[in-house]
């Protein structure tokens, strides 16, 4: 592995997941006050600040860089504002890794924080019809659970999952959110409790997708030289950060799209999914490959979503995933735990946070700081996140 261009994770901090009925601003502060306990590292010294967006803010969630770094006390640090949907914490940790890259900043804080609506997200009002997801909304009447469903139903049709094994995702990620102080679900369930929740878009349940919550998240980023300056002598490392597009001509469904690229004209070139291309830049950039993992932080909207990043990000082939959770593989305790923090399924999506919350889990993970649902050994972890019109994201660390 190369380590050119590493920059090390100082610290990270989380405000705990749930409905608290408070502003975005507070939890994206008190993740940030936890970063920078955690990095030994007082604000002042912070040379930027990124800051996630949320459109549900108001202005100040449009600037969240700002809003974050006046919340904290104006002290001249620059400052960024990324907005990328559900991949905006991942954007914010590239920008923070390139401004360190270029020398333009020793340290930074990079800090994503939401207070969601109760229910699905839905668009934002008024007509938009160059707006895909509000097209899809609007003509289809596709809510995102119902989207979902019908990505269930094509592997249950093309590979034989059964509603069982999507069960099983909410079985394992509850087992591990149940030890994660952070989580907002924190109770173990059983596959007849999965089977006897409400229908929300059949074949999936209630417990079988992820819900909207209020949380935040923080890291305190620098380079290695800054680390060891500042007495942290084997710091995580993040190696790659991935953030490429679809390519043409996108012959899988994905949302917020209602059709694919026709491939009439023009033959697909064979290269995979969207989600696949993700992990795979991330893997090329780090020199490492899907057997080289520790353990993995996927994004499951909802239980059959999981199984398919399993193959997206190579733990296994094309509709192989529902074996990977029979087995156990990626429970706590199997060759390759994915979502030891417990997922979206204990935490709901709290957009702007969850990519930058799973880069906290990698880092308490690798630091072999996880408690009770620490993954033996782990030396290198990668995170999969995916945001609408093509906003793909993966990180990569290391220790």
């Amino acid at each position: 592995m190369s380590g050119e261009r590493d920059v090390a994770v100082l610290g990270a901090g989380m405000h705990p997941w749930g409905k608290w009925g408070h502003s975005f601003v507070r939890y994206g502060t008190l993740a940030a006050r936890a970063a920078l306990a955690d990095a030994g590292l007082d604000w002042r010294r912070v040379q930027s600040v990124v800051g996630a967006d949320t459109v549900r803010g108001g202005y100040p969630g449009y600037v969240a860089g700002a809003t974050f770094a006046r919340a904290l006390g104006w002290q001249g640090a620059r400052v960024t504002s990324v907005y990328a949907a559900c991949a905006s914490g991942a954007q914010a940790i590239a920008t923070a890794r390139a401004q360190i890259l270029a020398s333009l900043a020793d340290v930074v804080l990079v800090v994503g924080a939401d207070a969601a609506p109760k229910g699905f997200f839905a668009p934002a009002g008024g007509d938009r019809p160059d707006d895909p997801d509000w097209l899809r909304f609007r003509i289809l009447g596709a809510t995102n659970p119902a989207y979902f469903g019908l990505y269930a139903r094509r592997r249950m049709a093309l590979y034989g999952d059964t509603t069982d094994d999507f069960a099983l995702v909410k079985v394992k990620n509850a087992a591990a959110g149940a030890l994660n102080p952070h989580a907002r679900y924190r109770r173990a369930v059983t596959v007849g409790e999965v089977a006897a929740s409400p229908v929300v878009a059949d074949p999936l349940r209630l417990l079988d997708v992820c819900a909207t919550s209020d949380g935040g998240a923080a890291l305190v980023l620098s380079s290695v030289e800054f680390a060891r300056r500042h007495g942290a002598v084997d710091p995580v490392r993040i190696r790659a950060v991935s953030t490429v597009t679809p390519t043409y001509p996108k012959t899988v469904l994905d949302l917020p799209d209602i059709a694919t690229d026709s491939t009439t004209a023009v033959r697909a070139d064979g290269g995979g999914s969207f989600r696949a291309s993700i992990a795979r830049a991330a893997y090329e950039e780090a020199g490492i490959g899907p057997d080289d993992l520790s353990l993995a932080e996927v994004y499951d909207l909802s239980t059959a979503l999981e199984l398919e990043w399993y193959e997206d990000i190579g733990l296994c082939g094309p509709g192989e995933g529902a074996k990977l959770v029979r087995e156990g593989v990626t429970a706590l305790g199997g060759r390759v735990p994915v979502n030891a923090s417990g997922g979206l399924a204990s935490f709901g999506e709290a957009v702007p946070a969850q990519a930058i919350a799973q880069v906290c889990e990698l880092t308490w993970q690798l630091r072999g700081a996880a408690g009770a649902r620490q993954v033996a050994g782990a030396r290198v972890g990668v995170t999969a996140n995916q945001g609408l019109f093509g906003h793909g994201s993966a990180v990569v660390a290391v220790r």
